[in-house]
């Protein structure tokens, strides 16, 4: 039997509660208003912290935000209000060892600048604010990266030309915020049609990825703070296949804490938008550098075939599948995840997700699995995707996915366990908080997180009779 035959049969196992609801406390929580709702700047509201407990990053009202630490056992240890102005919005979110650093997007008359906010984590007490970069009004936004341990940052504008990107101006900085380097990305010998990313490592060296050569080509550049000289990596994972051109749709790249960056593309045929192939790279930057291309995997008529088995659809086509996560395991084996997500149309239209896609490689880059978990969730067009969707976690071997969903008339967070090394999938088990299912706020998942393999934290409404949201903290067995 197959992985992906072996995940179908499980998935359809009787749902029992396996977790104990440990402690429960009151939380304020206002929903986020944004121009653009399906693509959250801070996606990730609770830090889970190395030395015990964990941070929130908690919206009070209009006009103020407030990050909180909690213990754990969901004591408020302090709270550091956020005041915000109308001009101003939230744009990142991290921890290091010492502190949290909040950085609050401004809109200033001809200007628009990003901010950094640190905050110590024994006391709550707030530095002074860091002005990071600034740029005009009518530039494209601002952005901002962390390192995967929160100890650098790198913040950039954009310099363009006929709304094409030239090159990129950014400032890197320590834990401290103090300014380490000064840094200019040019871009003048890309063509007409790219993307590009910014990721800054522990160590503070910099990694600039480019979707390019018309969305054809996968290209790393690592930028360093001792030496001028510039190292590239650069693979072909588009171009002409039996007659069609192919290039990529969806991309998405991750940073590991050794600087290797793993890069992962969803490839369609340009004309038809059929869906082509999934290519993975990985990017190890160490000694004189290395570059591993896996297979690629093809979306064939059997693959649609075996979606619409798991999740019991007679979709004609793949579409609307995005990746969403690169998740690697202790042993480096790396399991890429994308979903089905999409509006019904319209502003106002609600928002869907659906099954799950999990491509699994081992430590050598080889594909060695795959499985579809079967999931239907739907939001109002206020929420956009902050309550449906899943939130992971990596343990060992062990990946944790938990969703909201109604699975037998019966609405609660539910967990699944993926071995990434087999890719074996356990059924939906309940964690028996009894969410509330109705057009009001019943859980977001921005707040989701493991505090340990067996401990987690969300928040949730318990019932429709209850207003409140509520901070969980549940134990599994």
């Amino acid at each position: 039997m197959t992985a992906s035959s072996l995940a179908w049969g499980l998935l359809f196992t009787p749902t029992v509660v396996w977790a104990q609801k440990v402690k429960s406390a009151a939380f304020s929580y206002l929903p986020e208003q944004s121009d653009d709702r399906y693509n959250q700047r801070v996606a990730r509201k609770t830090l889970p912290l190395a030395k015990g407990g964990f941070l929130i990053l908690a919206h009070k009202s209009a006009t103020e935000y407030a990050v909180e630490r909690y213990d754990n056992d969901l004591k408020l240890q302090w709270t550091a209000p956020l005041p915000l102005t109308t001009e101003q919005a939230i744009d990142g979110f991290a921890s290091s060892n010492s502190q949290a650093v909040v950085v609050i997007h401004q809109k200033n008359g001809a200007s628009q600048t990003l901010t950094a906010q640190a905050i110590d984590l024994s006391n709550g007490q707030k530095a002074p604010l860091k002005k990071l970069i600034e740029t005009g009004i009518r530039d494209r936004r601002p952005g901002v990266a962390f390192s995967p341990d929160g100890s650098k940052l790198v913040a950039w504008r954009y310099l363009t030309r006929d709304v094409q990107i030239r090159s990129i101006s950014a400032s890197i900085y320590d834990e401290k915020l103090t300014k380490v380097k000064d840094r200019a990305y040019d871009f003048s010998d890309q063509g007409a049609f790219f993307s590009t990313t910014i990721h800054v490592g522990n160590d503070g060296t910099q990694y600039v990825t480019l979707v390019s050569d018309e969305m054809k080509k996968l290209t790393v550049r690592r930028y360093l703070n001792t030496s001028n000289d510039i190292k590239v990596m650069s693979v072909a994972v588009g171009g002409v296949f039996g007659g069609k051109v192919v290039n990529v749709f969806d991309s998405r790249f991750l940073l590991q804490p050794d600087n290797t960056l793993y890069a992962a593309a969803i490839c369609n045929e340009r004309e038809s938008g059929l869906y082509y192939s999934l290519k993975v790279v990985k990017f190890d930057f160490s000694a004189e550098g290395d570059m591993k291309f896996a297979p690629e995997f093809r979306f064939t008529p059997e693959y649609l075939a075996e979606t619409n088995k798991a999740s019991a659809t007679s979709a004609k086509r793949l579409e609307d599948v995005y990746l969403t996560d690169l998740l690697v395991s202790e042993e480096k084996q790396l399991v890429v995840v994308a979903e089905k997500k999409y509006e019904e149309g319209g502003d106002d239209s609600p928002g869907h997700t659906r099954e799950l896609h999990l491509f699994g490689y081992n430590e050598f880059q080889a594909p060695s699995w795959h499985s579809i978990i079967a999931k239907d969730q739907v939001a109002p067009a206020t929420e956009g995707f902050s309550s449906i969707g899943y939130r992971a976690a990596v343990f060992g071997q062990d990946i944790q996915f938990v969703t909201w969903e109604k699975l037998k008339n019966k609405s609660d967070l539910y967990l699944r366990r993926v071995n990434a090394q087999t890719g074996v999938v356990s059924g939906p088990k309940g964690l028996g908080l009894n969410v509330a299912a109705d057009q009001n706020p019943s859980y977001v998942k921005d707040f989701t997180g493991w505090l340990d393999t067996k401990t987690l934290v969300g928040v949730s409404r318990p019932s429709k009779k209850s207003a409140a949201l509520m901070l969980n903290k549940i134990v599994v067995k």
